[in-house]
C-alpha cells in the first residue's frame, strides 16, 4: 500500500461542498483518506483574487502507482468543472495536488514529486503540518514543521473550526 499525500482547493461555487464532493471522489477513485486535516481558508497564492479558498489536506492510502494517482486526479478535476483552459493560477471549482507520494522523488515531463513549491505555500503547510509535522521532505531533508517555520509565504491562511 502506497501513502499519497494530497492537498484540495476551491474558491468558486460552494466551496464547503466541493472539498466535501472532492474527498467522496478522492475515496472512489484513488483510496480511502485515512488522515483529513481541518479545512484552512486562504488568500490566492500566485494572483489576485477577490474570493478566498477553502483547503485540506489528506493522506490516503492507495494501491495505485504515482502516475495513476495523477490521472485519477485530472479525471476528478474534470467531473468537478475544471477545464483544460484555465491558466496556472486562476479561480477554480477545484485544484488537487500531490504534495508526497511515500518518499519517492519523482521527476517526469507530467509529474514532479515532492510537489516543488509546497515549502513556499503556507496554505499547504499549515493543514500538512497539521497531519505530519514530522514527515521529512525527502530533497530538503527538513519536517514539515521545520519547513512552515521558515516559511517565507505571509498571505492570509486560517484553520475552520466547523462542528
Amino acid at each position: 500500500m502506497n501513502k499519497v499525500y494530497l492537498i484540495t482547493g476551491t474558491n468558486k461555487g460552494e466551496r464547503l461542498l466541493n472539498i466535501l464532493r472532492v474527498k467522496e471522489l478522492i475515496s472512489f477513485r484513488i483510496g480511502k483518506p485515512v488522515r483529513l486535516s481541518h479545512i484552512y481558508e486562504s488568500d490566492a497564492w500566485g494572483y489576485h483574487s477577490e474570493y478566498r479558498f477553502y483547503n485540506q489536506c489528506l493522506v490516503v492510502n492507495t494501491k495505485l502507482d504515482a502516475m495513476s494517482v495523477l490521472y485519477e486526479i485530472f479525471r476528478i478535476e474534470r467531473d468537478m468543472g475544471r477545464t483544460e483552459s484555465e491558466e496556472l493560477y486562476s479561480d477554480r471549482f477545484i485544484d488537487i495536488d500531490i504534495l508526497f507520494y511515500n518518499a519517492d522523488i519523482i521527476q517526469t515531463d507530467n509529474l514532479t514529486i515532492p510537489h516543488p513549491l509546497l515549502h513556499k505555500r503556507r496554505f499547504v503547510l499549515e493543514p500538512l503540518n497539521e497531519l505530519a509535522p514530522a514527515h521529512i521532505h525527502p530533497l530538503l531533508h527538513k519536517s514539515v514543521r521545520d519547513l512552515l517555520k521558515e516559511c517565507p509565504d505571509k498571505l492570509f491562511v486560517e484553520k475552520l473550526e466547523m462542528s
